[in-house]
């Protein structure tokens, strides 16, 4: 009896040494992971367990804080105020489906968990901390006119001051409510299965969550006969935006026989110069051009705008514009008219113009000016983003003559604001097999008013109402800049 006592003893030992031990293993070697895991339910009680801190427009939260209505674990859920409007801003705070863009972003800080925003005793017992806010660079102005014209369209746009890189507005229809997914009743799961099955493409494939503005790549156009044109400058293939290129009307596309016609027939394109080029947007003149610099020496400029930057923050990661690495002759031709396997997105193109506004420096653009603690002081600052020259100022001041002849006397004249300089250039994108999709309309501009004050837009019209012989740049996508450009420079 004493033995099979001692055997027993013995085993629940080891059974007792071997929990203890595998608790040690878990705490000191897992501890933190499983304490920080979003699957560890007291995280999420903490993190709703106060009001949130705030995301700031021109110093008004567009974001808030409620008592959760179905009571429960998790006390309070977000509010947003212009929900749609400032969608592609925010993204959105969802008790169910997490966090996107700014609120993604500066989650620890708007809900109190960043150690900075900790006293010293809250560090050593793990208390949450009061939550700081996120200030924008926004112009409600700017957001408001953006998003009012363009209304039911399905199209983005992007709004940058050249000086300081501040993005002024990001606006993406269609939009959505952010305030109707933040919590976890019936009526939120409804509205996100509604709003997934949208994104999912069904029926119009609207995609209401996708922020199209920075995250939709898509063939730009003629908008992108900007960067050759401006290749062609700075490689000294041709010396100014006046003088005659070599340019057969139609050009054909080299090692094919496929001809590469314009748009207008009666456009003076043969051999024009690349500011009757750019006024007529010659298709032959910017083929040739591409394909005389060759895919690298292209390549190289549009790097230089911010094309194929795989890490383009903002501080929302944009998805990338991408200028093709692998291709013939005939397809650098058809690159060079922003076709082929060029896409990108409408920051993109408003960076384009923004350098050029600028005098060829690129300032970093970003749409977060400062972060702040609960007190109003300041965690972190983007008073000073990293700018890096893209051309030389006398090409950027040709380039901007150039597109100042596009909206006075060429395919741009939809952008003109009275008493204000404003240039600009047109796009009308193919896509779908066989263009069988809509075209795409755009327009990146910028435009200065009497003070010197200046802003790059950049437009694309995905969709609209109007019929497919009637989307045009100049037609869908100037007007819409043209409001955004005035409310900035007002």
């Amino acid at each position: 009896m004493n033995r099979t006592i001692k055997r027993a003893g013995t085993v629940t030992l080891l059974l007792v040494i071997a929990l203890l031990a595998r608790v040690t293993w878990v705490q000191m070697v897992h501890g933190e992971a499983l304490a920080d895991s979003d699957k560890n339910r007291r995280n999420a009680m903490e993190r709703y367990s106060q009001p949130f801190g705030d995301i700031v427009v021109a110093g008004d939260p567009v974001t808030g804080s409620k008592p959760t209505d179905e009571g429960g674990d998790l006390k309070y859920q977000r509010t947003y105020t212009d929900g749609p409007l400032y969608a592609p801003v925010t993204g959105f705070g969802s008790q169910v489906r997490g966090w996107t863009q700014l609120e993604g972003i500066y989650r620890d800080v708007l809900d109190g968990s960043d150690d900075r925003l900790k006293s010293p005793l809250d560090l050593v017992t793990g208390k949450q901390g009061k939550p700081g806010n996120v200030l924008t660079t926004i112009d409600p102005d700017v957001q408001r006119a953006g998003y009012r014209a363009l209304g039911h369209k399905k199209g983005a746009a992007v709004a940058i001051d050249p000086s300081n890189g501040k993005i002024l507005g990001t606006v993406s229809t269609p939009s959505f409510d952010p305030s109707k997914i933040t919590g976890g009743g019936e009526d939120d799961a409804a509205a996100w299965k509604k709003l997934s099955a949208e994104d999912d493409g069904d029926k119009d494939d609207t995609k209401p969550t996708l922020n199209r503005a920075l995250r939709q790549p898509v063939p730009p156009g003629s908008t992108f006969k900007l960067v050759v044109a401006a290749a062609a400058l700075e490689d000294g293939l041709y010396s100014s935006v006046d003088e005659r290129t070599h340019s057969p009307d139609p050009y054909t596309l080299k090692g094919t026989s496929t001809p590469l016609e314009n748009e207008n027939k009666s456009a003076p394109c043969k051999n024009a110069s690349l500011r009757t080029a750019l006024r007529y947007s010659c298709n032959n003149v910017f083929g040739k051009l591409a394909t005389d610099l060759g895919k690298d020496r292209v390549r190289e400029q549009a790097e230089k705008f911010g094309f194929n930057d795989s890490k383009q923050d903002v501080p929302v990661r944009a998805a990338e514009s991408h200028f093709p690495t692998s291709m013939d002759e005939a397809q650098t031709g058809l690159s060079g008219i922003g076709q082929f396997e060029v896409t990108a997105t409408p920051l993109q193109m408003a960076m384009v113009s923004q350098a050029i506004a600028a005098g060829g420096e690129l300032t970093d653009p970003h749409m977060v000016s400062q972060v702040q603690d609960s007190g109003g002081g300041t965690l972190q600052s983007f008073d000073d983003p990293d700018a890096h020259r893209v051309m030389s100022e006398d090409t950027a001041r040709q380039l901007r003559s150039a597109m100042q002849t596009v909206v006075d006397e060429g395919t741009g004249s939809n952008a003109k604001i009275p008493g204000m300089t404003v240039g600009g250039k047109t796009g009308t994108a193919q896509h779908g097999v066989d263009n069988s999709g809509t075209p795409y309309a755009w327009f990146t501009s910028y435009g200065e008013n009497a003070d010197g004050k200046q802003v790059a837009v950049a437009v694309v019209v995905e969709d609209s109402d109007a019929a497919r012989a009637e989307v045009s740049g100049n037609g869908l996508a100037a007007p819409i800049a043209k409001k955004m450009m005035a409310a900035a420079l007002r």
